[in-house]
């Protein structure tokens, strides 16, 4: 897991394998987090349990947030205690908090955002993990299981409750994404640390590396960055849409996308 300062937690640990970007643990954690939230969205609708559902859910949520806990704990007994690098302004730890919202609500304005931040943010972070350390140590697996776990939890609800973004989703995760950029950007200047790469590029590869070295030119192209995401992640519904000939308002109470292709039966 990347540290509050936007750089890969690197403690006094010589024997930690060193993370290898596309091998075979990286690729079989992607072929996971792409597997599993079908797999359980398929149990529960061969089941038809919503007992099962909330069961899969309430798992779902406590893996993220004990992993959270267990990630600061350890980070903290490995000697960075600085509070200031401990604040939840990542914005994969907003996206944890909005996906477990989101889950347990059931409500269609909070899966808007965690989809857009889950899907937008979150895998990013795991096809260009900022890591250093590799399979099987704790680190690579707190990563993931944070990252990945978010991604699981937004896919799953789009396969159970078959929830989709609309177009005025975007208006309203954008002003939600301006939110955090404003919060972020004055606790990164009180704190001095890099919360979501506002201050400085992360040091793993990434989209961000090819954005301008310029601060204020490197964060009005990060905007562009995250519209393009964001309708990117938005393109396949509107071509659906077009197909079917069909449109929304935008409002919470649109109809759901009917069942991709009976992929659940």
């Amino acid at each position: 897991m990347a540290s509050s300062s936007g750089k890969p937690i690197h403690l006094v640990m010589n024997d930690a394998p060193e993370f290898q970007p596309y091998g075979l643990p990286h690729l079989t954690v992607i072929f996971l987090t792409i597997v599993l939230p079908f797999a359980l969205a398929a149990i529960v609708r061969r089941t038809k349990s919503q007992r099962l559902e909330k069961i899969i859910i309430g798992v779902l949520s406590a893996v993220l947030v004990l992993n959270y806990i267990a990630y600061l704990v350890f980070i903290r007994s490995h000697g960075i205690v600085d509070w200031r690098q401990m604040l939840p302004m990542q914005m994969c730890d907003w996206g944890m908090v909005v996906v477990i919202v989101a889950m347990w609500t059931g409500s269609q304005r909070w899966f808007e955002v965690a989809y857009f931040w889950g899907i937008g943010g979150t895998l990013q972070a795991v096809l260009t993990p900022n890591l250093r350390f590799g399979f099987p140590d704790w680190r690579f697996i707190s990563f993931f299981t944070s990252h990945c776990g978010i991604i699981v939890g937004v896919v799953f609800l789009m396969l159970t409750r078959r929830y989709r973004p609309y177009p005025m989703s975007i208006v309203r995760v954008w002003l939600w994404s301006e939110f955090y950029f404003v919060v972020t950007l004055v606790i990164d200047k009180l704190t001095d640390v890099n919360y979501g790469f506002l201050l400085r590029k992360p040091e793993a590869f990434s989209i961000l590396s090819f954005l301008s070295d310029s601060r204020p030119l490197y964060l009005l192209q990060m905007h562009g960055v995250a519209l393009l995401f964001f309708l990117g992640l938005y393109a396949p519904f509107a071509i659906v849409d077009l197909v079917r000939g069909g449109h929304s308002s935008g409002g919470s109470g649109e109809p759901p996308l009917p069942r991709l292709l009976g992929v659940l039966g």
